[in-house]
């Protein structure tokens, strides 16, 4: 029976890793000055266009549906005529590994920076993602996995999250930024806020209800990385010296 269900869960697996082109959208900064501003240790949050992009994004109610480390030369210099590998992430079917910038060619994406991490501590951070490539993802949970086949499930926004935690297993880790949030876990950065019990008498507010039960769980999705108070903004056109004064607006003709 194991087998039969890793199979199916393949299959589904394959289903929603599929590029829907239909919902593509621009990449708003050149790929040389994304490039110039990566550091190592900087998240890179990509909004994909798979069929799984879509359910992630509409259950976190974020633009971001993907993660990976930007890992710089850890991996060192690539063979002849290739790409150097500086990014690792963990794929659902590939599991994890490590691709080239170019892999999100095309896509929308941001930058998020840890802050104040010291030298050894960013090494054992990349040291963390770079011991686990080729880590692959049991596929048997094929429950896990066919949440993903509707996209925008009817229920209220405040428990759409908490549907990526239902039944969760390798499939839900796969998708979500675990691997990335276990990474800067090994050296106690924070991502999300520590919860706070409120006060009697006081309504607890449901966004810290929300961080207490994910990172119960352990379920880190992008967006986590975004809101985070810990992680800064980068973003490569104002990185690279921006100046509005020399944009070349086009003109309608009179």
């Amino acid at each position: 029976m194991d087998w039969l269900l890793e199979w199916l869960g393949r299959k589904l697996a394959k289903y929603l890793s599929e590029v829907r082109p239909e919902g593509t959208h621009l990449a708003t900064s050149p790929p040389e000055k994304l490039a110039g501003a990566l550091e190592p240790g900087d998240v890179l949050l990509i909004e994909g266009n798979t069929r799984v992009s879509v359910a992630i994004k509409y259950l976190t109610q974020s633009t971001w549906s993907h993660s990976a480390l930007y890992v710089g030369a850890a991996l060192g210099a690539p063979p002849a005529g290739e790409e150097p590998k500086v990014l690792i992430e963990a794929d659902m079917r590939a599991g994890v590994r490590a691709v080239p910038l170019s892999h999100f060619a095309g896509l929308h994406t941001r930058i998020c920076r840890p802050v104040g991490l010291a030298d050894d501590e960013l090494k054992q951070v990349i040291d963390f993602a770079v011991t686990r490539i080729g880590e692959a993802y049991d596929m048997k949970n094929v429950f896990d996995l066919a949440r993903y086949l509707f996209p925008t499930p009817p229920v209220p926004a405040r428990f759409r999250r908490r549907m990526i935690a239902l039944g969760s297993g390798d499939p839900t880790r796969a998708i979500c930024s675990t691997l990335i949030a276990e990474a800067f876990g090994s050296v106690r950065y924070p991502i999300l806020p520590e919860y706070v019990p409120p006060k009697a008498g006081e309504h607890a507010d449901l966004a810290q209800e929300e961080i207490l039960r994910i990172r119960h769980h352990s379920l880190y999705v992008p967006r986590d990385f975004d809101i985070s108070p810990y992680f800064a903004i980068v973003k490569p056109t104002i990185a690279h010296g921006f100046d509005f004064h020399r944009l070349h607006w086009a003109t309608e003709p009179e």
